[in-house]
């Protein structure tokens, strides 16, 4: 074996591609994944929104229904809703965070509105990409039933239609039907610092 690093590198990289070549060979399936996306780290609702912007980028039509945030202005819904509400239908069904609202029923009331409005962007053919930001929020407060959701998504969507749940504490019964779960992991947050949230990183 050659002690020169170019050339242990080069075939290192060889074998790789060899092998990298051999495993995509067998991967050919497509379908609609369901997408799941929890933790205590940041990054749930960005990732979700990086998607969204993958597909505006591809020309796939897609939606966002929006649970408990509510009326909080963020730059995702001010670039969408202005720039792109020919290719991405943007919903928001709470009415904020439960600690603003206080009102457990109206909460119940915002959730149900947001689920039946996802469901009807789910069910159209047209959209590709639907984003449940926060759902799982709604779900772990009981504001939906879990098992209605999952019963929808394992039953009603349709076969190519992509759906990512964003959210805390995900529901084991939705992690064991999706195709895709990542867990964001809390390593270190500014706001422990005493830092607040900032436009652009935040919101």
């Amino acid at each position: 074996m050659t002690d020169d690093p170019n050339t242990r590198h080069t075939e290192k990289m060889r074998k790789i591609k060899a092998a990298r070549d051999r495993m995509m060979e067998s991967k050919t399936g497509e379908k609609g994944l369901v997408i799941v996306h929890t933790g205590s780290g940041k990054g749930k609702s960005s990732s979700g929104f990086g998607m969204i912007m993958r597909c505006i980028a591809h020309g796939m039509p897609c939606a966002v229904v929006q649970f408990i945030k509510g009326t909080w202005e963020t730059g995702e819904r001010r670039l969408l809703e202005e720039r792109f509400s020919d290719l991405c239908t943007f919903v928001v069904s709470g009415e904020g965070f439960t600690w603003e609202t206080q009102d457990r029923e109206r909460d119940i009331a915002a959730a149900c509105a947001g689920w039946e409005r996802a469901k009807a962007l789910i069910r159209d053919p047209e959209i590709r990409f639907v984003l449940l930001d926060e759902i799982n929020i709604a779900l772990r407060n009981d504001y939906l039933e879990i098992g209605e959701v999952v019963d929808f998504l394992r039953a009603e969507k349709p076969e190519m239609t992509h759906v990512c749940l964003t959210g805390r504490n995900a529901k084991s019964e939705l992690i064991e039907l999706a195709d895709l779960v990542t867990e964001m992991t809390l390593v270190k947050h500014p706001f422990r610092a005493g830092v607040k949230a900032q436009a652009g990183v935040e919101f």
